[in-house]
């Protein structure tokens, strides 16, 4: 078993072993006040993993409940927490119990932003099943839900008492959602590790993953523990982020995956920057080679002034200026502030999505 101490507003331990699971309830019955366990799920996950978490929690003495929401980006929305609110009154839950947030990316989205604000805030627990939220979406205490006008306008940082890791929930993934979070994967490569990069070119992911996760929390756990609430730092994080939202905005976030416009986000930045003269020459090319290896897309039709246009929805976007995350080489990276009407000739610079 490999360990992780996040120091932050409120520490907590990440445990990264095969078959954890299992044996979860031993992990999280010690971090418990109180006696109850809500494990908040979806369609796809709780009826293959569901079982094996209510047991081991019973098996602690733990009152189990669950909410199952159906699976997709379609439910990350206000009325989905509403209906967490209900089911979590209704079950007697005090700030004293705890909330398992059991799934991808958008089941610890939803479940930690139920948890930072049911009765002001009560614990949770993320266990992680999709590579992209064992790699990202579980540490860093961000959490939220979309609206209308963008993705994840809403939420707040809460931080877990405890992140769960078990890279055999890998092994139900299918293909499709194995390369969506292997675009977050190549990010980290992209913006502080050229060495994780180059051995994303080298090696194939499936047969280091262990590996893979372990560096990419570290990767970002270190920034997170720096810049706990995206002052400076962070942001980097969100490198391919600001126009991929916009680009997920545009499918009404069906269709595309969060992994998949990331991806072309990352391309489409690079491309502008290495046309400016900013980013080292040939670096696009090679994202788009490791995006192609891992099944990723790196373009869309997606019109270049919707997406522009769109990335002023973001919460990176303030007043009539935007914080766009650049690299200058493979492993380097930085933030740029580009007014509204610098982005789209910015982009349009390199980019061929017009």
């Amino acid at each position: 078993m490999k360990k992780l101490n996040v120091n932050s507003d409120r520490s907590y331990e990440i445990l990264i072993d095969r078959g954890i699971l299992n044996h979860c309830g031993e992990y999280i019955r010690p971090l418990m006040r109180g006696n109850k366990a809500m494990i908040i799920s979806d369609t796809n996950v709780f009826p293959i993993y569901g079982g094996i978490v209510k047991s081991s929690l019973e098996a602690q003495g733990v009152e189990v409940y669950s909410h199952i929401f159906p699976a997709g980006e379609g439910s990350k929305s206000l009325s989905s927490i509403s209906k967490m609110y209900s089911d979590l009154a209704d079950s007697g839950f005090s700030r004293k119990d705890i909330i398992i947030a059991l799934g991808g990316g958008v089941t610890g989205d939803m479940a930690g932003f139920a948890a930072a604000t049911y009765q002001r805030g009560i614990d949770f627990v993320q266990i992680p099943t999709s590579l992209l939220a064992q790699v990202d979406s579980s540490v860093g205490a961000k959490t939220g839900v979309d609206i209308s006008q963008g993705k994840n306008l809403v939420g707040a940082f809460w931080q877990p008492s405890a992140v769960l890791i078990d890279p055999d929930t890998l092994n139900t993934l299918s293909p499709h959602f194995f390369s969506d979070g292997m675009a977050e994967v190549i990010k980290y490569g992209c913006i502080k590790s050229k060495e994780l990069f180059a051995r994303l070119e080298r090696e194939n992911a499936a047969d280091i993953i262990d590996e893979i996760i372990y560096d990419c929390v570290v990767i970002k756990r270190d920034v997170v523990q720096r810049d706990e609430h995206e002052a400076g730092e962070r942001m980097l994080l969100n490198f391919g982020h600001t126009l991929g939202h916009s680009i997920e905005k545009a499918y009404s976030y069906t269709g595309i995956t969060h992994g998949e416009a990331v991806g072309i986000g990352m391309v489409m930045m690079t491309n502008a920057s290495e046309s400016a003269g900013i980013t080292q020459a040939g670096t696009a090319q090679r994202i788009s080679s490791l995006l192609k290896k891992y099944s990723l897309p790196c373009c869309d039709s997606t019109p270049l002034k919707t997406i522009t246009d769109g990335a002023f929805g973001d919460k990176k976007a303030s007043g009539d200026s935007l914080n766009v995350v650049l690299i200058d080489k493979i492993g380097s990276s930085f933030t740029k502030k580009l007014r509204k009407d610098e982005l789209y000739s910015f982009i349009k610079g390199g980019c061929k999505n017009d």
